[in-house]
């Protein structure tokens, strides 16, 4: 059940390997543990096959943020993969664990899947909310992940954000904006997870923002009777990117099984997979093939649109003593 999903920290055991097949360790953000649980037995089989090696995956997941400055101070991963390409810049800012130009490496700035940030409320949804309005009303309990350690925090920041410069103008209509919003914010967890973890099982706050696969990862493990999902009218785009970690991945001699593992994302079988746990495939015919089902048509903004991309957002709002901190006084 949930429980031991939301307390699971690896995903699969180590794996015997053979015929020289070295075992790689993806650091990956909190809400991924269900995807890769399926996808890495996956690759395991494909590339069995096409190379004859049986190799071990072995997982880490946190707060995407906390998870990046962990490979950055030493965490000797083969590959990451986040929810924004900020958490992947600083192994080159940091380190020169890969290149400055990753994101040119895979297609579609080597994100393979997409999401958005969406509301999860209780059933009956009593507190009758439907857009981001909604949250920053007195006596709406709201339960986000912390922005300086989680980039599921940093989406919902941005996305409310976003939202009243679209409505209200930008500058300090949109700041007062969210300054009521995370007034309704009781506590902040480190990661995705956390957070959900403080609503569905400490039954704390009228509402969780976190990714659309998260919301329906809870629905689907509780039976859809607890819960109801909200999209608001707009919402931000959320790019998942992945990288080969050079320095660490030539070091352990897995450059090869690295990049075949996140290559393999884009394949069909990846896309699918990606699909079926309620990620937004790139791949056209698959995202088409569930659209209807699974991925509600809403207005959709991306951190480039609205906030000259992640090096800005990340300075203006996130740096300590941002706008964040500023307006974040609990």
């Amino acid at each position: 059940m949930l429980r031991n999903l939301l307390l699971a920290t690896l995903l699969i055991p180590p794996l015997a390997y053979a015929d020289g097949g070295k075992p790689i360790l993806n650091v990956s953000y909190d809400v991924t543990r269900e995807f890769f649980k399926e996808y890495n037995p996956k690759f395991v089989n494909y590339w069995q096959q096409k190379s004859g090696q049986t190799i071990t995956i072995n997982q880490s997941h946190g707060g995407s943020s906390k998870q990046a400055r962990a490979v950055a101070d030493g965490l000797e991963a083969d590959v990451i993969t986040m929810n924004q390409p900020g958490d992947i810049d600083i192994l080159y800012q940091r380190g020169k664990l890969l290149p400055k130009d990753w994101q040119k490496r895979l297609p579609h700035a080597s994100s393979p899947f997409t999401s958005t940030t969406v509301f999860l409320v209780r059933k009956g949804n009593p507190k009758k909310i439907k857009d981001w309005d909604d949250l920053a009303k007195p006596g709406v309990s709201v339960v986000i992940p912390n922005p300086k350690t989680s980039g599921n925090g940093k989406y919902s920041y941005l996305a409310a954000w976003g939202y009243a410069e679209k409505k209200y103008g930008g500058g300090d209509k949109a700041r007062d904006f969210v300054t009521k919003l995370f007034r309704n914010v009781p506590v902040l967890d480190t990661g995705g997870r956390g957070a959900t973890t403080t609503f569905v099982q400490r039954g704390i706050g009228d509402a969780l923002l976190t990714f659309e696969n998260e919301v329906q990862l809870i629905k689907n493990e509780l039976g859809g009777s607890d819960f109801e999902v909200v999209y608001p009218s707009v919402s931000v785009l959320v790019e998942a990117p992945v990288a080969v970690v050079d320095k660490y991945a030539d070091k352990h001699g897995t450059r090869a099984t690295a990049q075949a593992y996140l290559e393999y994302l884009y394949s069909d079988e990846g896309q699918e997979l990606a699909a079926k746990h309620y990620y937004r495939p790139r791949n056209e015919k698959v995202f088409a093939k569930y659209a209807a089902e699974r991925f509600p048509d809403i207005a959709l903004f991306s951190v480039d649109e609205v906030f000259g991309g992640w090096d800005k957002a990340q300075k203006i709002h996130f740096d300590n003593g941002g706008t964040f901190d500023q307006i974040y006084t609990k």
